[in-house]
């Protein structure tokens, strides 16, 4: 018993702020426990309950899968915790009533209403970060942007723009002798790529822009059409300015690395089916609008329509294997819209002079 206290002291320290990953796992695997323990307690409870748990539990494992603690998933968990509670008050309890089925019922509303406060100062944070001044993390490449010289004669800009998988491309490492300028941010989503589209890409006079985005959203559950629209004001802004657009396939995923990290089971969150769907949509799109479509897709794709093996640690982000198979796709869709950089002529040799012989 003073074990079970100090756990929920523990708990309750992280409840009010964001809490880690690791208290988070812990405290819905503790409140699973007690669900299923206090089931027993009650005549026909198990029954009654056993959907409402079940459901909760394959909840925790979509939460174990994901990256952090989704607030989704967490508000789900919440609302099948109450549903438990609920359908238990409808049950005669039988008398005397065990102590320490009392003390987990009453663990578990406590639970209830921590979990309830959690999610009261997630939504708060999040709607603080709404109204904030930059949503869309246009301080990220400010400095950087005021410093960068105006595109070089003879080398043509190409700005980069994208998530992680483009934040995370070492782009001198791959075109050392180019004007490609990397905008990818972690995370974003379609929506946060249109609102700094001013600050990171329009500003910088490039001749073209390459766009590889979408995955996240689809990982959120943005609707599709919320992402083509997007995408089409994207496009708009870049023809506005004179900007040729590169539009990229979005990545296939995998779970092949799942056995690794359960979070690495890509599919559950980034359904293959949706991917081909945007996939689908872009090409028909950049025909309809006479753009380029950069397939990284089918490159990167085994025979089960999966992100390769060998090309990602995670079965989403792309590793050195997965960037070097990129890298001349890419090159070979930019330089289909702006002018190479002429090749370096080599000197022309010099004739020897015919030496004289005096006799």
């Amino acid at each position: 018993m003073q074990r079970f206290i100090i756990f929920f002291f523990a708990i309750s320290l992280s409840f009010g702020q964001q809490f880690n990953t690791t208290d988070a796992a812990a405290f819905y695997k503790r409140m699973l426990e007690l669900m299923e323990s206090t089931s027993i307690a009650v005549p026909d409870l198990g029954r009654a309950a056993a959907p409402v748990i079940e459901n909760a539990k394959q909840t925790k494992k979509l939460m174990d899968r994901a990256s952090g603690q989704p607030s989704p998933m967490a508000y789900a968990f919440l609302s099948q915790l109450r549903a438990y509670l609920a359908l238990s008050d409808t049950m005669p309890r039988p008398f005397p009533f065990p102590e320490e089925a009392a003390r987990q019922f009453a663990a578990l509303r406590d639970g209830a209403a921590r979990l309830d406060a959690h999610m009261r100062a997630l939504l708060e944070a999040q709607t603080t970060q709404l109204r904030g001044s930059d949503r869309d993390n246009t301080r990220r490449y400010a400095d950087a942007n005021s410093k960068l010289a105006p595109p070089a004669p003879g080398k043509q800009r190409v700005v980069f723009y994208g998530d992680s998988i483009t934040d995370s491309w070492r782009l001198n490492e791959y075109y050392p002798d180019r004007d490609f300028v990397n905008r990818g941010i972690s995370g974003q989503i379609t929506g946060e790529m249109l609102g700094r589209m001013q600050a990171d890409v329009i500003k910088l006079k490039p001749a073209a822009m390459i766009l590889l985005a979408g995955t996240n959203d689809i990982a959120r559950g943005v609707q599709l059409e919320t992402i083509q629209n997007n995408l089409t004001m994207i496009a708009d802004l870049a023809q506005l300015h004179q900007i040729k657009l590169i539009l990229a396939s979005v990545l296939p995923v995998s779970d092949y690395h799942k056995a690794e990290n359960p979070r690495y089971e890509m599919t559950t969150t980034r359904p293959p089916a949706t991917i081909k769907a945007l996939n689908t949509w872009m090409m028909a799109f950049v025909k309809q609008r006479g753009l380029t479509y950069c397939n990284y897709y089918d490159a990167l794709r085994d025979g089960a329509e999966f992100l390769r093996a060998d090309l990602a640690d995670d079965g989403l982000h792309p590793n050195s294997a997965g960037y070097r198979l990129m890298a001349p796709i890419a090159l070979a869709a930019i330089d289909s819209v702006v002018k190479p950089p002429p090749a370096p002529v080599a000197p022309a040799p010099q004739q020897q002079r015919k030496k004289r012989f005096v006799f």
